[in-house]
């Protein structure tokens, strides 16, 4: 082999040694054009903090100073890497003004400039190692130092190659040659592997995400054990979510479910038209497993603020922190708590629908006290309807306004204030869903919210609300969580003596990775959305739930949560047998 070839050869680390330097660092070239990959973000809700297997801190967070001045920078440069910006060669690493001795990269940077003089910088003195860099960029960069390698072989230069390096180079070869052929044929399988997948993808911008339930469940008390059997019931929803800038998602969900919630009987043996024991599977169901689009949602960042618009199946707790870590999954998902009431403030089942919402942090805090958030949010569940007393406005609504904010890096609170406005026959706390309840004997319809008694739900007149919430997460460490809420709800009907009140309050405590990773353990107690003395409806004693459940972690897609629900005093009656409700839910996610 000619001592050219031996030569190449020798340098050959010179070259893949600037070839990496120059792809994390940066060569200015003119006219230069960045090429930009769009990534579907991961999480189903960027606007809000994931709360249902990270007890952490839940406030809205706000971008960083540095993040701030690191955005920046990447900007300018890449404006500057578009203009008619002339490079010049320098022979020595101390010639950059903005290179220094503690940069990770300043030997090879030194060893490049100063043994074999193909790095070139900029005018002004500067290297600019931390901005973008483009493929014109890059193939300017390699190119260069390719001549000057070329230009090393031909005139010979003193000292470049020595014969103990090249035996060296050459038992190196040898030794290794099964190890570049295997490698080789791994590359070759990878590209073909790769280009059949980009072929047959289903789109660069969408990812499918999924979930479907089964769930054995029964219910148990006299009456309410007669009138009930052993039934399994699903759901599924399927979600596309659409990223168009990388951090913005569309989120378009399909949904099917045959499951029905239990006929709660009181003690003449009649239906209680509540929603006591509603469990978060059964929310949504459309029934016989018939497919409707339950979620269409985008988000985005404009400026600091986060941006949520629904156009249908729109939900407060889409977009607001829950502060239930654990019990919480998503609104309504698989992986939380049984039932709808241990999953979330019921102050966020008030509305629901299309609507508007957005996320502003302020404040940067200090000491205890940690960046803030305010949200706020309109929701309409009649958007759709062009008629008299409906639409965006003039139909049903919940507007919503809450500050969030974190005190130390164990405690996260929230003060919640909703106002809202429901036509005659609806539920107060129906999530706009417009579910009813029909009493087999009589065939009259009851609204039926998702959460809480027949006193606390039904409207029938017109009515105005104001509700205020409080919630709360407690950190005690990472394997043990507490968190706990409490709502006060104000509702005014049209006529004459027809205004009550209503309250919920529950707490709640999560025992993470009992067993095994993954896993969890929670216990929720509480009242339920109950009314005061509300007028001809009866009924004057607290509606207590409790649950507890065992959520194992089968896999990363699969758990198998077993679990009860107990209630007492059933439709605010402590005449009413207790019932007791049992279920197996499995959940697969993907």
């Amino acid at each position: 082999m000619s001592n050219l070839l031996w030569k190449a050869l020798v340098v050959s680390p010179a070259v893949l040694g600037a070839t990496l330097l120059v792809s994390t660092t940066a060569i200015a070239a003119p006219n230069a054009t960045t090429e930009v990959s769009t990534v579907v973000p991961t999480v189903e809700n960027p606007a809000v903090t994931e709360v249902a297997q990270t007890p952490e801190i839940l406030a809205q967070a706000t971008p960083t100073a540095n993040d701030t001045k690191v955005l920046d920078q990447v900007n300018r440069y890449s404006n500057e890497g578009n203009q008619n910006t002339s490079i010049s060669q320098v022979t020595s690493v101390s010639q950059f003004s903005d290179v220094q001795p503690t940069d990770w990269a300043f030997q090879a940077l030194q060893s490049l400039v100063e043994r074999y003089g193909c790095i070139a910088g900029y005018p002004n003195g500067t290297y600019r190692g931390n901005r973008a860099l483009t493929r014109y960029e890059f193939a300017a960069g390699l190119n260069a130092c390719l001549d000057r390698v070329n230009e090393l072989i031909a005139t010979a230069t003193a000292d470049l190659v020595t014969k103990q390096d090249l035996a060296t180079l050459q038992r190196l070869q040898e030794e290794f040659s099964a190890e570049l052929a295997t490698l080789r044929g791994r590359v070759d399988s990878l590209e073909a592997r790769t280009a059949e997948l980009e072929a047959n993808q289903f789109s660069t911008t969408t990812k499918l995400v999924g979930e479907a339930v089964f769930a054995v469940t029964d219910a148990f008390g006299d009456n309410t054990g007669d009138a009930n059997n052993t039934v399994f019931q699903d759901r599924v929803r399927l979600g596309l979510q659409t990223s168009f800038t990388g951090r913005d998602v569309l989120t378009t969900r399909l949904s099917a479910g045959n499951a029905t919630p239990f006929d709660i009987r009181d003690a003449a043996n009649g239906t209680i038209p509540s929603s006591e024991g509603f469990q978060t599977f059964q929310v949504d169901s459309t029934g016989n497993n018939s497919v409707e689009i339950d979620k269409l949602t985008y988000e985005a960042p404009i400026g600091p603020a986060q941006v949520y618009l629904a156009a249908a199946g729109g939900r407060h707790s889409h977009y607001a922190a829950v502060n239930n870590p654990y019990f919480f999954d998503k609104t309504d998902g698989g992986n939380g708590a049984l039932s709808s009431f241990s999953s979330e403030n019921p102050i966020y089942r008030i509305g629901g629908g299309a609507g508007l919402a957005l996320n502003i942090p302020f404040g940067q805090g200090g000491g205890i006290l940690k960046p803030s958030s305010i949200t706020v949010g309109y929701l309409a569940s009649e958007a759709n309807d062009p008629g008299i007393s409906t639409g965006l406005f003039n139909g049903d609504y919940a507007a919503l306004g809450q500050l969030n904010f974190s005190v130390g890096d164990r405690v996260a609170l929230a003060a919640t204030y909703v106002h809202g406005y429901n036509g005659a026959g609806s539920a107060l706390f129906g999530s706009g869903l417009g579910l009813t309840s029909v009493d087999e004997g009589t065939g009259v319809a009851t609204p039926l919210g998702v959460v809480g008694t027949a006193q606390a739900n039904v409207l029938d007149a017109p009515a105005s609300s104001n509700s205020y919430g409080l919630s709360a997460a407690f950190r005690f460490s990472e394997k043990i969580s507490l968190s706990g809420f409490v709502s006060y709800h104000d509702v005014t009907q049209s006529g004459v003596g027809n205004d009550f009140e209503a309250w919920s309050y529950g707490a709640g405590v999560a025992l993470a990775d009992i067993g095994k990773q993954g896993n969890v353990l929670g216990v929720f107690a509480g009242a339920v959305p109950y009314a005061l003395n509300r007028p001809g409806f009866g009924g004057g004693d607290v509606p207590y739930q409790i649950e507890g459940f065992y959520k194992y972690r089968v896999s990363d897609n699969v758990s198998i949560t077993p679990g009860v629900i107990y209630l007492t005093s059933p439709g605010q009656n402590s005449d009413n047998d207790d019932a007791i409700i049992g279920t197996l839910r499995t959940t697969f996610t993907f």
